[in-house]
């Protein structure tokens, strides 16, 4: 009876602890994207006396409709990142996982520093300029999926480890080739970790500030974090408008989370007990 106690005691400390961290700061944003300018840049929790939705219709307007351009970039940089991440990561887990040997390990060894070494700018930056990619989509989705690779290629890896040699040696039997062991066999058998992938890097490169500040600079193709410039001056800000963008940008990984949280831990456990 005291263990069931202290059990729920520690849920009911637990969820109050997960409120102050998550949901306080989110209604802040929330009831301030809603004030007028004066009272939003009070900083208070006060309840507006009027709410102003047309916040969110200045936002959206702003820059000849700049938020819209930067969904729009921002979705294809997020897709074409999934992309290379998929296709690259999963034959280089697969790989990983079934190939043995001192030059295997050092891949591995490297994928792990991978994990824990930040990024260097100014030498990407030297690298895209040379291969034409800078201030480009194209290299915006390369330079994510490259931040993303190695602990993509550490997931699949671990779920690679759940599926039976027996399977691939059947096929092998019956006259199938490595392209199409893996296109037909091992690549379905990976899907439930390619819907965890998916979800967490569309999150993670979806809400990136860091990386499109530095490698896409300039007002040619914005992303949404980047939008949050706009009403921000050097001696005025808009605070009103920035946490109504911030509303706005919120919403998509909000909803993907909302809606598949359950595959998010049910495929990075799977990948770390079977692996």
């Amino acid at each position: 009876m005291r263990s069931k106690t202290k059990t729920l005691l520690v849920d009911i400390i637990a969820m109050l602890f997960a409120f102050v961290i998550f949901i306080v700061p989110f209604y802040f944003i929330l009831q301030n994207s809603v004030k007028n300018r004066r009272d939003a840049g009070l900083m208070n929790l006060n309840l507006p006396d009027a709410l102003h939705f047309e916040n969110f219709t200045e936002v959206l307007s702003t820059n000849n409709f700049m938020l819209v351009r930067a969904f729009f970039n921002s979705a294809i940089i997020t897709a074409g990142g999934i992309a290379v991440l998929v296709l690259v990561c999963s034959l280089g887990g697969y790989v990983l996982q079934r190939i043995g040997g001192k030059f295997m390990m050092s891949i591995n060894f490297l994928i792990l520093v991978g994990l824990m070494v930040p990024p260097a700018i100014l030498p990407t930056i030297w690298v895209m300029q040379v291969i034409g990619v800078y201030r480009s989509l194209l290299g915006m989705i390369l330079v994510e999926a490259a931040l993303n690779i190695p602990f993509t290629t550490m997931l699949y890896r671990g779920y690679t480890a759940s599926i039976p040699r027996e399977i691939e040696e059947a096929a092998y039997v019956d006259g199938c080739n490595s392209t199409r062991l893996f296109a037909q066999i091992i690549f379905p058998l990976l899907l439930p970790v390619t819907a965890t992938v998916i979800i967490l890097s569309s999150v993670n490169i979806f809400n990136d500030f860091v990386n499109p500040l530095y490698f896409l600079p300039g007002s040619q193709y914005p992303t949404v974090q980047l939008t949050l410039y706009n009403f921000m001056g050097r001696f005025t800000n808009a605070w009103n408008l920035l946490f109504a963008d911030v509303v706005l940008i919120t919403i998509p990984p909000l909803l993907l989370f909302i809606f598949f949280n359950r595959k998010i831990v049910s495929g990075i456990t799977a990948g770390a007990i079977k692996g």
